[in-house]
């Protein structure tokens, strides 16, 4: 038995949860997302909190039954809490503004870089150099972010660029003259 499938999620204050075949809907403040429940695995609603169990017991099941247990606790997390990843900008004439929902961006580029998040995750600004990306959905935040940082990741020789808040990146030595 997965030890972490087997555990019960208990719902948060104001989250509930649907089940209808193979989906489960997740409903609270922040909004309603979808979780997909493969076939084989089993999810149970009672009493404010959610139990997932396997029918069989092969390799796709027990490694789903974990899986499908984390993404329904994230998901109820999601909803009554939400999801936050902090971005650091470092680098001389960069730069950051909002226009309307859109980031617009000056990196060292020939031209700003825009970036419009997709719905569901809000990007807002903290101090003049930090993106703030929230959002319900843990994948979704995680992937905007990622999108961030690979517009202008963090070089080890000047440790200019695009950062996760607390990434250590370890400087290189340049070159050394004769």
């Amino acid at each position: 038995m997965s030890r972490v499938g087997k555990k019960p999620i208990s719902l948060p204050q104001g989250v509930t949860v649907s089940v209808a075949g193979d989906v489960c809907t997740v409903k609270g403040k922040r909004g309603e997302l979808v979780v997909a429940v493969s076939p084989g695995i089993e999810v149970v609603v009672k009493d404010g909190t959610v139990t997932v169990s396997r029918k069989g017991n092969s390799a796709r099941h027990r490694a789903l039954h974990g899986l499908t247990q984390r993404l329904l606790v994230n998901a109820a997390e999601g909803v009554s809490k939400g999801f936050v990843r902090r971005l650091e900008m470092s680098g001389v004439g960069y730069r950051i503004a909002l226009k309307g929902r859109k980031l617009e961006m000056e990196l060292g580029f020939s031209h700003p870089v825009i970036y419009e998040p997709p719905a569901g995750v809000t990007l807002s600004i903290e101090e003049k150099n930090i993106i703030v990306v929230a959002g319900a959905d843990k994948q979704q935040v995680g992937h905007v972010a990622a999108e961030l940082r690979r517009v202008k990741p963090p070089d080890p020789y000047k440790v200019k660029g695009i950062k996760y808040a607390g990434e250590v990146i370890h400087r290189k030595v340049g070159k050394v003259g004769a």
